[in-house]
């Protein structure tokens, strides 16, 4: 017997798919193996079912977006986890989070974890009513809640939604696909088995000496929650990303892409060209700085590694 539905569940060779409110063990036919093809957790697949025996996955179908890492597809959305500290708060990593996610076509959302260790840290009343970054040479990082709170109104701007509590994160997964992400040791686990306790995630130790934890993901899994599904990923150390031209990049910058049809090239970089309308919102300080600023290292990174490439290449020839 043939259903349709869709894969909630994969581990050590099997794939669970959820149909008519049944979940049904499948392996995937050999073809696919074939053709370079991989069943993944969120595919809307076809597969075969018979009464005591495990079915098949015969077809999947189109899939509007998909992670490697971990190998899972048709996300609606993603929580992106930031700590204020160990590990520091970074808006270069966040940016390139949001890059990634962009353009991915996952609609990105931010959790700030830690903020608790963070009002412990404040050192003064002053400080905590004034905004302040670590120092004059990093201002990608915050000390203080008033910092955060300018955070959130600035990134709420552009267009991103902006979680302190648990309960307003949770309110926004209603109906929705939603996949948990951030840096190792940012709180992701922490706050998976607070708002989902029948995942049942084991907590990496944090290492003093690296400032960073273990994680522990043994399989992809979606889970119910508040009438949507969620999954982990595995901690990040690193991000790599498949934005490699300026274009790409340039659109993973919701506010640049807006400001930059007023640019007078088509391809313009925001760098060097005349009558470019983002410098000039620069100037009357209508974006960030420190989003420039970082879309200025990613680009500078993406023509860098064009130029590595490049003479690999003239090299092999």
């Amino acid at each position: 017997m043939k259903k349709n539905g869709r894969i909630v569940k994969s581990l050590a060779g099997f794939y669970y798919v959820e149909s008519d409110g049944e979940i049904y063990q499948t392996r995937a036919r050999g073809n696919f193996r074939k053709k370079g093809m991989k069943p993944v957790v969120g595919d809307f697949v076809e597969f075969s079912t018979e009464e005591n025996s495990e079915g098949y996955v015969l077809a999947i179908g189109e899939r509007k977006n998909s992670l490697i890492r971990p190998s899972i597809a048709n996300i609606d959305q993603a929580v992106i986890i930031m700590s204020t500290v160990n590990p520091n708060f970074s808006l270069n990593l966040l940016d390139r989070f949001l890059v990634f996610l962009e353009h991915k076509m996952i609609q990105p959302m931010v959790y700030i974890s830690k903020l608790d260790l963070l009002a412990d840290s404040s050192v003064n009343s002053a400080e905590k009513t004034n905004p302040s970054v670590n120092s004059e040479s990093d201002k990608n990082t915050f000390t203080n809640w008033a910092a955060y709170e300018k955070f959130k109104k600035d990134y709420e701007e552009i267009g991103y939604q902006i979680f302190f509590d648990t309960a307003d994160l949770v309110s926004s997964l209603e109906g929705k696909v939603t996949v948990f992400m951030g840096q190792t040791g940012a709180g992701k686990t922490t706050l998976l088995n607070k708002i989902a306790p029948e995942m049942n995630l084991e907590t990496g130790e944090t290492s003093e000496k690296l400032g960073r934890g273990r994680h522990t993901t043994r399989h992809v899994e979606f889970f119910e929650l508040a009438g949507g599904l969620i999954a982990d990923t595995p901690g990040f150390s690193s991000l790599d990303y498949e934005v490699t031209n300026q274009p790409d990049l340039n659109a993973a910058f919701p506010e640049l892409l807006k400001i930059s049809h007023g640019c007078k090239f088509r391809e313009c970089t925001h760098t060097h060209e005349p009558n470019c309308a983002v410098k000039v919102a620069l100037e009357n300080q209508e974006i960030l700085t420190s989003r420039y600023e970082n879309y200025l290292q990613l680009l500078n990174e993406i023509n860098n590694t064009r130029e590595t490439y490049a003479k690999k290449r003239k090299k092999q020839s």
